[in-house]
């Protein structure tokens, strides 16, 4: 875990170049908590990519504490400040009830934001955990979609139903409950078509899967997650929205995260949609994509001691 921490860290520079140094400065350029003070905090912060919402919040309760505790000067606003933003996304103990039930987890997401590589990390993580794992192939429109699941289900060990392109989504679906209960598998984890451009016709696919797991396999615990890139920034806060709209959204995995000046985009997605984030992607291997926790990403947000610049 230390070792990611670290990862975090380097892989979160940007964005720390981007909201930590431009607050910073005016945590020290300041000598006084006016007016002035909170306006350029309010324009890092949403320059940041922590969205608008979450912004006015976090400073509404800055300024709530500064009065309460009689704060005077500005560097003391700091640990306020990142106090607030953890409290911003929290998003509670429940978060990974998938894991330890028999599940049904379908994941979601336009093409290019890195979906079924991290469906692959997903498999191999519970595949780590001792679970056993199917997957269903259900993104039958992008032609490579099922060709990479093959890979990663030969990587996590796992059984892969489905794959060819163009066949129906809710049979595949189909095919994978029936397999899933026969095996007495843990996870069923679906790959998902994201077509926001047609969402008259993702909402039928979603509804149509949703009803033959409902009818099939009742007793299944279920999770949908949609995957969203941390470097699109508020584009990635809109196709949250969208895909909240046509499914019930329990869990977002933000990929991409490193090399990204935008990872305030977090924050702005628990914030504003009240949806946790439950896992982010730091790199290429099956151990960057981990559990997310607030308090420590906001912690490596804010590390300063260890400046891992890359040049």
């Amino acid at each position: 875990m230390a070792d990611f921490f670290k990862r975090l860290v380097s892989g979160l520079s940007k964005t720390r170049d981007n909201i930590v140094s431009g607050m910073d400065s005016i945590f020290n350029g300041f000598s006084k908590i006016n007016d002035d003070f909170y306006e350029e905090l309010e324009e890092v912060l949403i320059m940041g990519d922590l969205g608008v919402q979450a912004t006015y919040d976090i400073l509404d309760d800055l300024k709530k504490k500064v009065k309460e505790q009689h704060i005077k000067e500005p560097s003391e606003c700091r640990q306020i400040l990142i106090d607030s933003i953890k409290e911003q996304m929290d998003v509670g103990e429940t978060a990974y009830e998938f894991e330890n039930k028999t599940s049904v987890v379908m994941v979601i997401g336009v093409n290019g934001v890195g979906k079924t590589t991290t469906i692959g990390k997903l498999a191999g993580k519970l595949k780590g955990q001792g679970k056993k794992v199917i997957l269903a192939a259900a993104d039958t429109f992008r032609a490579a979609a099922g060709e990479q699941l093959k890979e990663w289900a030969g990587r996590a060990q796992a059984e892969l139903i489905g794959g060819q392109e163009g066949s129906d989504p809710a049979a595949v679906v189909y095919d994978a409950v029936a397999a899933a209960k026969a095996r007495h598998a843990d996870v069923l984890l679906c790959d998902t078509a994201g077509r926001l451009h047609n969402k008259k016709n993702l909402m039928e696919e979603l509804r149509k899967m949703n009803r033959i797991i409902d009818r099939e396999f009742p007793e299944a615990f279920r999770e949908t997650l949609v995957v969203l890139d941390a470097t699109t920034g508020q584009n990635a806060l809109q196709q949250a929205k969208e895909f909240n709209e046509v499914a019930d959204i329990t869990g977002i995995i933000l990929t991409k995260m490193d090399g990204t000046a935008k990872g305030g985009i977090a924050v702005a997605i628990q914030a504003e949609l009240g949806i946790p984030v439950k896992y982010i992607g730091v790199g290429e291997t099956i151990d960057d994509l981990q559990k997310f926790d607030a308090d420590t990403f906001v912690n490596a947000l804010f590390t300063t001691d260890s400046k891992e610049k890359e040049d």
